[in-house]
């Protein structure tokens, strides 16, 4: 992974960035349609310290761009205020893991840990509950980039 060579006064720590992806349960997802068209959509997520995965409905547009083209970026963010803002983007390729759709009658490797942060995250208890509609999308990340404007201290302009 590409180190982040911009910004390194707000960039997030590790410790910080893990927290914060652990904590946020929305994410967008930037795709490419066949014509060269971009198209961001809103997703859940989980990350286990070195991918973000994407659990997402395989009839979707999202899903066919990303058959097509697997390159993607992902912005993860919160803030109000300018002084507020936060942030992780990370951009890379991803890659199908388990069957599509997911109905976990089978175990998959690699997909025990993150099955099990979604499921918390997301309110299911310790059981990740499969739709038969939606699949995972593994990200592990060519590059990583993070902003925390806290890190200014009232240091901005409006």
């Amino acid at each position: 992974m590409r180190e982040q060579r911009h910004g390194r006064r707000i960039m997030m720590t590790t410790e910080e960035r893990d927290a914060f992806l652990g904590e946020q349960r929305v994410c967008r997802v930037a795709t490419v349609s066949g014509d060269g068209r971009p198209h961001v959509t809103p997703l859940w997520f989980a990350w286990d310290g070195s991918a973000l995965w994407l659990y997402s409905i395989v009839r979707s547009r999202r899903w066919t761009e990303l058959a097509a083209d697997p390159r993607v970026a992902v912005v993860v963010d919160a803030g109000e205020e300018y002084g507020e803002l936060c942030g992780v983007e990370l951009t890379g390729s991803v890659e199908p893991v388990g069957e599509a759709p997911r109905t976990g009658e089978r175990q998959v490797d690699g997909l025990e840990l993150a099955e099990k942060v979604f499921a918390v995250k997301y309110g299911f208890g310790e059981q990740m509950f499969h739709d038969g509609r939606h699949a995972w999308l593994r990200l592990t990340p060519e590059t990583l980039s993070s902003w925390d404007f806290r890190k200014l201290g009232g240091e901005f302009r409006r």
